[in-house]
């Protein structure tokens, strides 16, 4: 599928100059004004013939697209002419008027949204229409319009559909394989968003309310719906509607979602999708919308979401980490909001990247680090990309952004200004320099004046200094990114360009092989810069004019050097090559092969040195040429290596001056062969003399050039190959070949000759001409003035005149070998292979393809097919000999021949192989090298291309390059081609080789046999007969490695199809038998571990490829009407017209027939695979196979027929566990299949007599719709005890809403309600009524021995202690009782009692599954039938909850919960009376208890809102156990609380909740606590883990409630949407008091739990209104007397103030707050408490929270200065004074205050700091602790500012550095 690699890659950009006229000349010819065009096209050399091909093929396409439609022939016509379209828009873009684009348009969408369209046909139709659609600027709004609920409900269909059939479980089901399902469900979901993405922009302006409405209901937050309504929303809403329709878009909804997401604190995983919509919205919409109220919170959002950590003892709440926000999106938010009048935007940024520069020093690494990388790579292009748009994009329709919002010149530089220090620290990051790379290449064509004098500052030095390799490379390929802006200089950078030179001369040294990646960057960086700038020494032009500026007179005097530089590097590139000769160790050895890393530096090499001799003015070409000739003549070197580079450079030079070095290479070389070879017995050496190798190469690789140059020569090079192709030595001819293979493809292919940086070559300066200006000039793509290589008649002549004198005798020879005429020994068939294959390379392009007839009824279709021709501009000459059909008549003789005599000669068989492709496929390049050069063409591009200007604006070079590679796209372009009897022979060629004897051979023919397979129409279901025929089990004479093979070709190789698995029934009826076959092929050894890998592969690629393959190809009427207006227009007119109407008849008849036909393979297929599986002598292997590949043909669409249905029933009491585990999926689907549909009726929910006589009670309904949550109008579907259905006609009458997202938020307009029981498909069927498939369950299930024997298998343990309950067994069973209601429970009732009294963990998960598949599937019994059920099954669970254990109390749980999920809670009020008994008892001990709040919280929590009483009643039942003893029931009780709290959000819009506020609960709780609250001393846990009956005191009763208390809170930061900031709060003080500091190494449970509360809600998300609350908590806990709370009030301001810091910093008075807090206490009494307040100081001073004014500076110096009293000399006996005077403390504060001033800066020295160090060193002798501090200080600082401390030494005066030197190297440290 070659499109699908290059369609992507293919964008054409916009071009302004030269457009204009061109549209014209264009529409005259072609008849109409084509959206857009290639320009490339344009510039090829047969440009005329263009314009006629594209209409003739435009015309095929728009009548055979239609016709096929009209036809209703979706396979293979649509599907044919729609690829045809794609491969036309890759050669020609959109060359189409506009009305054909809006209906291609149209008609792909509708084709796309067919309803039962094939899953891999809609991928296919999809990604045209997204190509078709991506250019939005082609189509307005007025041109196009598209419905968005088509799309809504394809993605519905494949996303979120029930009938999801588990695609096939394998019988081995690998994880590998499971990974790659998602990934192709992950695929498919990609290829829709991107289509949504692309069709937005043309929805209709209704749009948007109408999908309100559809989605508004399903936000309720606590629901999955959440997540879908939030993904809808994000996909679906428009946002680039003009400003005129604003009302109808966004402003619907902007408030509501804002306010949202403003409100919701703990990243909820649908807070992304919000996110990325306000993003895109702000995008659209510059100017139009006042974010500055929320850019505080967007920033501060952001800042938390890089995850960064803070503080020493940090929790991680997981899904910070994976619900955070994407960066990609995030660039684009901040991008959008910079500008306008209010410039807060770049405040804040300005703020982000000061708070986390020091993240980016090299030193720090963690997992965080890849996206601050990727923020600081993708800003800046993203602003690049809004600054194109305002400034330099063409209009379009598309709203512009108003004037008051561009960007200033004072925007940008601000910008780049706060970008700039973090992108100079990531250079050296350890993720490596290429984002920084990036983000300088941006940022450098925004502002190079500030961006490039600090990388040049970096990189001088680190080209001086040897011993730092990294450094070095990562600034070179820094400077490789800002190259184009520094050459280009310009009016802000005029000194730009005086740095290059110099960088160029001393980059030399990177020359070095002994470091290679110094060498591939050094190699690229001088590539690069000499790829901008013409090499001409204009010295002279400082005399001879006078016009110029000092710049330009410095840059001419400088360019005098351009001769050394070259000449100096030729000297390097010389020395490169010395040290990489093949030393003698290697000559020994086997391995004549370059190494990679050696081939790298030679492809380096080559292609450095060829950019400088092209940008070389003539002069200094001659002397390097001289250089280079004299090396290459006087040296002898040995081919292998060293010698591969010096031809490489001599073909440079060859290259770039054809004639000149001709002249020099060729006469030396025909000589020195001559010479060599004047003596007869070389020619039969084997071993051939080194000097006549080495001239053969140089010549070889010289005559690689323009071939009117090689004419001249013509004689002695035909002599030379006449003398050399025919040598003994394989080294010698295979060299001879080489050469011909040159010769030939220089003079025959079409190609570019120059590609220099300036059209017409590099000139001298004259007085009007100065090279200089041309520095960094990009190419005009209007004047590119290519000079074409085109063979003429001469150059034709002389290519027929070579094959006829060397190909024709060596084809002769072989024909004669073939019919045993003349025996030649292998080599010489080797050789002459050799010679034929190398002039097929060489003149390939010129020989026309393979003729013949093509091979008939393949297919039946009413549609033509036909070939696109493309004209590549060469006119075959047909009089001349075919020599393809010549080679093609020779070589299959001699591939029989060979293979009938001698099989073992790989070697030629290689060869054939080789020749054979060739034949094939090539006519002048190979499609993977045109691949690669494509990849390397899109690098050079990315790397060099100017964003900020756009339109085209790359170095000729470049535009050459793609011109180049445009015509070798034309020439690869071998797609839908006719398969022809010539094809047909050489295929089946390719077949025997692919089953051949050898391994490899085998391997090498299968890769060309399925690229073959993908290029001609259809040849797949030609071939595929004969590679089943060697799987026949009944044939004898097939080998071992036959069948091997064959599975090889049906397996196809990783990247093409695989002929196992054609998505056709007729190709997949008859390969997947014949694999169950071949297992009992006599000649197969199954037991062989290759063939068993084999199968297995073959199995795995299949269930990983197979996509239901449809049985409805129907195309509806809506498709047709499009197709006709298709066939209808004109310019270009359709070629075959519409279909009469006859036609059209049997197209509908056709298609019909196609539907029954498919159904009828579809069963004969499960015949075919049953009627293996019935086959006494299949391996269980391929049973297992066959099983798998049965699961397969399970459909949704479709039922499986009924002797498929008893075969998977028989199956659930097999007895291998695999064939179980896939019987009971295979049947619950079944049942799935089975499922009649119960009737829905369409309800206006204001209708439901409940809603009405609840609303009654209400009057004011108008103000209570608007609002979401427990409304009065949505009370009746509460649980109610007092209102439930306890009788048949309560039952009838009650209004069941299964599903609890219903009602929370808006009522929908419709709301589907089942229908009432008497409309319903009746219950309990007798058997006579039932069809096949039901009888068959119903039978088996009635029967008493299979049951049993079921329910054994079903409680086998099958892993020890690795049960869980499995939702597949309990879909079976739920299948089950859904269809046959209560009919089997009589058989399983004894088993469930049984069951249930067996405390076996696997018997206990069985009981389980087959509970909740009762209780699910019994959603529509009758109510008689319900209450009998909860009779049997309220003992039973009591019993199980009573014998529940530590393995099934997860089941348990889960088995309540499935039952409870999607269900109205009042049909199940039975079931949560029972579980509410009472869940604390204490009878069964601790654990009991757990297990059963466990299960009751599993139920509760798949309620949501609706049973406000139950969790009422659970709390009472709850509060008075909350002082339990235990720790496994306290995390439990905290568990369940955070589920009781769950629903008390606040959200906006949102009415308070009727469930328990955790506002009350906090009071009663806190009055319990009283006892703890009231004294000073800390909180010790000293309670006994016994229960001690009898009471006791209230102080340890409160001690047990508080650490219940702190589970909740632990458990609830993560699962809950708010956080209760007003309530934590006030429990703030106890957690201080419990005081948990770092020192304390005692495993306490209790200060554990405390220390992770405090991580958790430091880290939370503040409201503004709830900062000042916080901070004078803090306040007041910061006075509290022990020092270990004052301690802690820190690390907790730490953490909260960086995870809320613009939110903080929009507030003036927290500032000044925290300010005062920390300076308070960095005077506290205890020491530990300073030094803590000195380390938050310096980190709030590091993110500039807070900044060093000179008040504060002054505040700490005065501080520093407090005079200690005198120490009077005490008695030696005293004790001594420990308690520091207040004194000392107040000198202590002032010397860590300026300590912090100075931590605060680890990486550089700002202006204040020498000054503060000075202050720092007269303490140094003062008395602990503050000496110590000071050491501590100093020694900090010389560890962060030792790297650059050359740099920093230059901001200290020579004193100051003299006291420093003294200080950092004291004596001290010796003594």
């Amino acid at each position: 599928m070659f499109f699908m690699t290059v369609s992507n890659i293919i964008e054409v950009e916009e071009t302004h100059l030269g457009e204009c006229n061109m549209k014209k000349e264009a529409s005259e010819l072609l008849g109409f004004v084509p959206q857009k065009d290639i320009v490339y096209n344009e510039l090829l050399p047969y440009k005329d013939k263009l314009d006629e091909e594209s209409n003739e093929i435009l015309a095929q396409i728009k009548g055979n697209l239609g016709r096929a439609v009209q036809l209703r022939e979706v396979w293979p016509g649509v599907l044919f002419w729609t690829r045809k379209l794609s491969t036309y828009m890759r050669l020609y873009g959109r060359k189409f008027s506009k009305e054909d684009h809006v209906l291609f348009v149209k008609l792909l969408y509708e084709l796309v949204t067919i309803p039962k369209l094939e899953i891999s046909m809609m991928q296919s139709f999809t990604r045209l229409l997204i190509n078709l659609l991506k250019k939005k600027e082609l189509l307005s709004r007025d041109d196009l319009e598209l419905p968005w609920r088509p799309l809504y409900e394809l993605q519905d269909r494949i996303l979120y559909s029930k009938n999801w059939f588990p695609s096939s479980l394998r019988p081995r089901s690998s994880t590998k394989y499971i990974i790659v399902k998602l990934a192709q469900r992950c695929s498919v979901e990609a290829v829709l968003k991107a289509l949504i993405k692309n069709c937005r922009p043309y929805f209709p302006e209704s749009a948007t309310q109408e999908m309100l409405d559809e989605w508004k209901p399903l936000m309720c937050p606590f629901d999955v719906t959440m997540q879908r309504a939030m993904g809808y929303f994000e996909l679906f809403l428009p946002t680039t509607l003009p400003p005129e329709l604003h009302e109808k878009g966004f402003k619907l909804w902007f408030d509501d979602l804002i306010s949202l997401w403003v409100s919701v604190q703990n990243l909820p995983s649908w807070e992304v999708h919000l996110v990325n919509l306000f993003a895109r919205l702000a995008n659209d919409n510059i100017g139009y919308i006042d974010w500055d109220p929320y850019i505080p919170k967007i920033f501060t959002r952001i800042l938390r979401s890089l995850n960064l950590p803070v503080g020493s003892s940090q929790m991680l709440v997981s899904r910070y980490l994976t619900n955070a926000y994407d960066i990609s999106h995030v660039v684009i938010w901040i991008s959008a909001l910079l500008g306008g009048p209010s410039k807060q935007t770049q405040t804040q940024l300005s703020g982000l990247f000061n708070s986390i520069a020091s993240f980016f020093h090299p030193s720090n690494h963690g997992r965080w680090l890849m996206k601050l990388m990727k923020l600081v790579q993708r800003l800046p292009a993203s602003v690049v990309r809004r600054l194109h748009r305002e400034r330099y994009r063409t209009p379009t329709w598309l709203s512009p952004v108003p004037e008051s919002h561009h960007l200033s010149e004072q925007d940008i530089t601000d910008f780049v200004e706060s970008m700039k220090q973090p992108v100079l620290l990531a250079m050296f990051s350890k993720t490596g320099s290429l984002d920084a790379a990036q983000a300088l290449q941006n940022l450098a064509l925004l502002r190079p004046e500030l961006v490039i004098p600090p990388v040049l500052e970096k990189t001088y030095p680190a080209m001086e200094t040897l011993t730092e390799p990294h450094q070095l490379t990562a600034t070179l390929s820094c400077m490789i990114g800002v190259a184009q802006s520094l050459v280009t200089g310009g009016q802000r950078f005029p000194e730009g360009p005086t740095h290059m030179l110099p960088l160029l001369m001393r980059a030399l040294p990177g020359v070095d092989p002994n470091d290679f990646s110094k060498c591939m960057i050094t190699f690229q960086l001088i590539a690069t810069f000499v790829t901008l700038v013409p090499l001409v020494d204009c010295s002279a032009a400082v005399q001879a004019r006078d016009d110029l500026t000092q710049v330009e007179k410095e840059l001419c005097s400088a360019s005098a050097e351009f001769e050394d530089f070259v000449l100096q590097f030729i000297d390097r590139c010389f020395a490169l090559i010395d040290s990489s000769t093949l030393e003698q160790t290697r000559e020994e050895m086997e391995t004549e092969k370059m190494t990679h890393l050696e081939s790298l530096v030679e492809l380096g090499l080559s292609s450095t040195f060829c950019t400088i001799l092209t940008q070389c003015s003539m002069e200094i070409f001659q002397v390097a040429l001289e250089k280079i000739f004299n090396f290459a003549t006087t040296n002898i070197f040995e081919t292998h290596v060293a010698g591969r580079m010096v031809a490489d450079m001599c073909r440079a030079a060859a290259k770039c001056h054809p004639a000149e070095a001709l002249k020099l290479f060729v006469p030396h070389c025909y000589n020195a062969i001559f010479y060599i070879t004047a003596n007869e017995e070389v020619l039969n050496e084997e071993e051939l003399d080194k000097e006549l190798m080495w001239n053969l190469q140089l010549l070889s690789e010289v005559t690689r050039v323009g071939g009117d140059k090689l004419l001249i020569y013509s004689s002695q090079l035909v002599q030379i190959l006449q003398l050399t192709l025919h040598l003994k030595c394989k080294q010698g001819y295979s060299l001879a070949c080489k050469l011909l293979h040159h010769i030939l493809r220089s003079i025959s292919l079409i190609y570019p000759t120059d590609y220099c940086s300036v059209p017409g070559g590099i000139q001298q300066h004259t007085d009007k001409y100065l090279p200089i200006k041309d520095w960094g000039r990009p190419g005009d793509l209007w004047n590119l003035d290519i000079q074409w290589h085109v063979p003429n008649i001469e150059e034709t002549e002389f290519v027929f005149y070579l094959l006829d004198l060397l190909l024709k005798p060596e084809l002769q020879r072989l024909q004669r070998h073939t019919q045993g005429v003349q025996d030649i020994s292998r080599d010489d068939v080797l050789q002459s292979l050799s010679i034929v294959h190398h002039c097929l390379l060489g003149a390939g392009s010129l020989l026309p393809s393979l003729h013949g007839e093509p091979v008939p009824d393949l297919i039946n279709s009413m549609i033509q097919m036909y070939e696109t021709k493309v004209y590549t501009g060469v006119d075959y000459d047909l009089s001349r000999q075919n020599y393809r059909e010549d080679i093609c008549k020779a070589i299959r003789p001699l591939l029989n021949h060979t293979l009938e005599h001698s099989e073992d000669d790989t070697k030629s068989l290689f060869s054939i192989i080789k020749i054979i492709n060739d034949l094939l496929h090539f006519k002048g390049s190979h499609k993977h090298e045109f691949n690669s050069r494509w990849k390397s063409f899109s690098l050079v591009k990315k790397s060099m291309e100017d964003r900020l200007h756009g339109s085209k604006r790359h170095i000729r070079t470049l535009l050459i390059d793609r011109v180049m590679l445009q015509h070798e796209l034309r020439n690869l372009t071998m797609e839908g081609c006719n398969y022809m009897r010539i094809h047909q022979d050489l295929m089946n060629d390719l077949l025997k080789l692919s089953t051949s004897r050898y391994s490899q051979v085998r391997s090498i023919a299968q890769n060309v046999l399925f690229t073959a397979l993908g290029t001609y129409n259809f040849c797949c279901r030609d071939i595929m007969p004969a590679v089943l025929e060697y799987l026949d089990p009944h044939r004898t004479d097939v080998t071992h490695q036959q069948i091997k093979g064959a599975l090889y070709c049906l397996l196809g190789n990783h990247s093409g199809i695989s002929l196992a698995n054609l998505q056709y029934w007729d190709c997949i009826a008859v390969t997947w038998p014949a694999i169950m076959h071949s297992g009992m092929s006599p000649s197969m050894s199954v037991e062989k571990p290759s063939v068993v890998r084999l199968f297995d592969d073959l199995a795995d690629k299949i269930h990983r490829q197979y996509e239901t393959i449809g049985v409805d190809f129907s195309i509806p009427e809506s498709c047709v009407e499009v197709a006709l207006e298709l066939i209808k227009s004109n310019n270009p007119e359709p070629i075959p017209l519409a279909a009469s109407e006859q036609e059209e008849l049997e197209g509908i008849q056709r298609q019909q027939q196609k539907n029954k036909d498919s159904v009828q393979k579809y069963e004969k297929l499960v015949a075919d695979l049953l009627d293996c599986l019935y086959d006494r002598n299949i391996p269980w292997k391929f049973e297992q196979i066959a099983i798998g590949f049965l699961s397969l043909m399970l459909r949704g669409d479709h039922p499986l027929p009924s002797s498929a249905v008893l075969f998977f029933v028989q199956s659930l009491i097999h007895d291998s566990l695999l064939v179980r585990n896939v019987a009971i999926s295979a049947v619950s689907s079944i049942l799935k299949q089975l499922k009649r549909p119960h009737k829905k009726v369409a309800v206006n929910p204001y209708d439901i007599s409940e809603l009405k006589s609840s609303l009654q009670l209400c009057n004011d309904v108008g103000l209570r719709c608007l609002m979401a949550g427990d409304r009065p109008d949505n009370q009746w579907l509460q649980y109610d005890s007092s209102r439930l259905p306890c009788s048949q006609q309560d039952w009838n009458e009650c209004c069941f809403i299964e599903k609890t997202h219903w009602g929370y938020s808006t009522w929908p307009r419709k709301l589907m309600l089942y229908a009432p029981p008497e409309e319903q498909p009746k219950q309990g069927k007798t058997r006579e009524e039932m069809n096949e498939s039901e009888q068959i369950v119903y039978d088996h299930f009635l029967d008493q021995l299979f049951i049993d024997q079921l329910i054994q298998y079903l409680s086998l343990e099958h892993r020890k202690g690795k049960d869980k309950f499995s939702s597949r067994r309990f879909s079976l069973f739920k299948g089950i009782f859904r269809h046959f209601d209560d009919a089997f429970l009589p058989l399983l009732k004894p088993h469930m009692e049984r069951l249930v009294t067996d405390s076996n963990d696997s018997t206990q998960c069985c009981v389980a599954e087959i509970i909740s598949g009762l209780i699910r599937g019994s959603k529509h019994w009758s109510y008689s039938k319900v209450e009998k059920l909860w009779a049997l099954l309220c003992p039973l669970l009591r019993t199980a909850l009573s014998k529940i254990t530590v393995e099934t109390y997860s089941d348990w749980g889960t088995c309540i919960a499935t039952a409870c999920e999607s269900r109205d809670p009042r049909k199940l009020h039975w079931l949560f009376e029972m579980l509410m008994e009472s869940p604390v008892t204490g009878e069964g001990g601790s654990f009991v208890d757990t297990c059963r709040l466990y299960v009751l919280q599993g139920g509760l929590a798949q309620q949501e809102w609706r049973v406000p009483e139950l969790l009422h009643r659970l709390l009472q039942c709850l509060e008075p156990k909350l002082t339990q003893v235990y720790k496994n029931v306290r995390e439990s009780i905290g568990s369940v609380l955070t589920y009781i709290f769950m629903i008390d959000v606040n959200l906006p819009h949102t009415r308070p909740t009727m469930s328990p506020r955790i506002g009350e609960f906090t009071e009663r709780v806190l009055a319990r606590l009283k006892p703890l609250m009231e004294g000073e001393e800390e909180i010790q846990n000293h309670v006994v883990e016994e229960n001690i009956e009898g009471d006791q005191d209230e102080r340890t009763q409160a001690i047990k409630l508080l650490k219940t208390v702190l589970k909740w809170l632990i458990i609830s930061a993560g699962r809950s949407f708010s956080s209760a900031v007003p309530e934590q709060l006030r429990l703030l003080p106890l957690l201080f008091k419990i005081a948990p500091v770092e020192n304390d190494d005692s495993y306490d449970e209790m200060k554990i739990d405390a220390k992770t509360c405090l991580s958790l809600m430091s880290q939370g998300l503040l409201y503004s209104e709830q900062i000042p609350q916080v901070l004078s908590a803090l306040e007041e806990i910061s006075r509290s007397s022990s020092w270990h709370a004052r301690y802690t009030v820190l690390t907790y301001l730490q953490i909260m103030v960086f995870y809320n810091l613009f939110t903080f910093l929009s507030d003036a008075k927290a500032i000044s707050d925290v300010r005062a807090l920390v300076l308070r206490l960095l005077e506290d009494e205890q020491l530990e408490v300073r030094e803590m307040a000195a380390t938050t100081l310096s980190g709030f001073l590091q993110c500039n929270f807070l900044s060093i004014d000179v008040p504060m500076q002054a505040h700490f110096e005065s501080l520093s200065k407090t005079r200690l009293p005198k120490r009077n000399r005490r008695e030696l006996g005293s004790v001594v004074d420990t308690i520091p005077s207040a004194d000392l403390v107040r000198r202590h504060a002032g010397v860590l205050g300026l300590s912090a001033c100075i931590l605060s800066s680890p990486y550089d020295v700002p202006t204040w700091m020498p000054q503060i160090l000075m202050d720092l060193s007269a303490h140094l002798s003062d008395t602990q602790p503050i000496e110590m501090t000071v050491k501590k200080t100093l020694s900090d600082f010389r560890r962060t500012h030792h790297d650059n401390w050359q740099e920093h030494k230059q901001k200290f005066t020579d004193d100051q550095l003299l006291v420093l030197t003294d200080l950092l190297v004291s004596p001290c440290y010796y003594a």
